[in-house]
């Protein structure tokens, strides 16, 4: 039931028209409380749609009682009408529910640069629609109703000792981190105070939609948003709860890892013995974002030097000539040079895991990112389309 698993929340996905496929377009979760609390993160990239710029001063209070999300357009560099579209939308909600706009967060997705008195009487007319048909069980329907270029709906479910946490999210392109990395709708019924939310919301998302790398574009419209009902009137235990949320958070960052856009291969950049967290994390990026070693692995050819090479343009401490890499289980490098055959490294399968030890401490991180392909490059100049 996806955003609907935990107590003390409904939501609906209904269609409207903003998708040319006539498919589910716009989605509603209300939180039914008691507790009416919520945090949120958002794309550090500084070209932010009006979503955005809406969500990021309303939680800053630390309420949510609903959000409304759209499909079929992202609202971004659409001006003052556009502003005002996101301002109407959160407001209709507000009305429909009889609550404060204040607490309303608004996400987007979809072509940047569109909108008109259409779009906006649709997402109006959707939030309407939704609204009417918000069910307990209506979770699906909504994670439903915000993919794009997504082939299917990513939800995510866990549960705690006497508390549930519920997630759904979307995302198939334009995956880089920026705290958030796609549009994420996560709900509980455990007993959370505004603070702690926001704590465990921010430590989840460093691990996991953070560590998200798929193609090095980072979206204008970004946001993971968590929501706390309360209902089921249990106070988590701390280390609990943030262990769960890492893994809903992570379920659903690696669901997005497999739906990307014409990816053949899905890739974990596993780094150890690094010095920091932070160097194995860009150590792992700088791998992750490489077109050369995301090229060779759509070709199945386990050419390591494009690791090394990857890693040497990086600030973090290593000797190149005491690096080792694993490729699906197979050490192709030792000490910086030649060590099995890369005839025995298989790299049909679509998981691929290539571990990378610095041999510099005792930190570690692992990146998820996928390769280069035909697919992608053709899907994506035809995306205005």
């Amino acid at each position: 039931m996806s955003v609907t698993a935990p107590q003390g929340f409904e939501a609906a996905g209904v269609a409207v028209g903003l998708k040319s496929t006539g498919k589910p377009d716009v989605a509603v979760v209300v939180n039914r409380g008691p507790l009416k609390i919520g945090a949120a993160v958002f794309t550090s990239n500084r070209a932010k749609a009006n979503p955005i710029l809406w969500s990021q001063q309303a939680i800053q209070d630390g309420g949510v009682e609903a959000i409304v999300l759209n499909s079929g357009g992202a609202n971004c560099f659409t001006g003052a009408f556009g502003f005002q579209t996101t301002h109407m939308t959160a407001e209709h909600l507000a009305g429909l529910l009889d609550v404060s706009s204040g607490d309303i967060q608004v996400c987007s997705t979809g072509l940047i640069g569109t909108g008109d008195e259409v779009f906006r009487q649709k997402v109006l007319d959707g939030t309407t629609a939704a609204v009417a048909a918000l069910d307990a069980n209506g979770g699906d329907a909504a994670a439903l109703a915000i993919m794009t270029t997504d082939s299917r709906p990513k939800t995510a479910t866990v549960h705690g000792d006497g508390w549930t946490i519920g997630g759904m999210a979307k995302g198939a392109g334009m995956l880089a981190p920026g705290l958030a990395t796609m549009l994420v709708v996560l709900t509980t019924d455990a007993v959370l105070t505004a603070e702690e939310a926001d704590a465990h919301l921010r430590a989840a998302t460093r691990v996991s939609f953070d560590r998200l790398d798929s193609d090095g574009c980072m979206s204008t419209n970004d946001q993971v948003t968590l929501m706390v009902s309360g209902a089921s009137g249990v106070t988590p235990e701390t280390t609990a709860f943030r262990a769960a949320l890492i893994e809903v958070c992570t379920d659903l960052a690696v669901q997005l890892q497999s739906d990307a856009e014409g990816a053949n291969h899905d890739i974990a950049i596993e780094v150890v013995h690094a010095a920091s967290e932070d160097d194995a994390v860009e150590v792992g990026r700088s791998v992750a974002r490489n077109n050369l070693f995301k090229a060779a692995i759509f070709g199945n050819d386990p050419n390591w030097g494009r690791v090394l090479a990857a890693i040497g343009t990086t600030t973090a401490p290593f000797d190149p000539y005491a690096v080792d890499v694993d490729m699906n289980g197979v050490r192709v490098c030792s000490n910086g040079g030649p060590d099995q055959p890369r005839e025995l490294v298989d790299l049909t399968p679509r998981k691929t895991h290539v571990r990378i030890d610095l041999k510099e401490g005792e930190a570690s991180a692992t990146i998820y990112t996928n390769d280069l392909t035909h697919d992608y490059v053709h899907e994506n100049s035809a995306y205005s389309s």
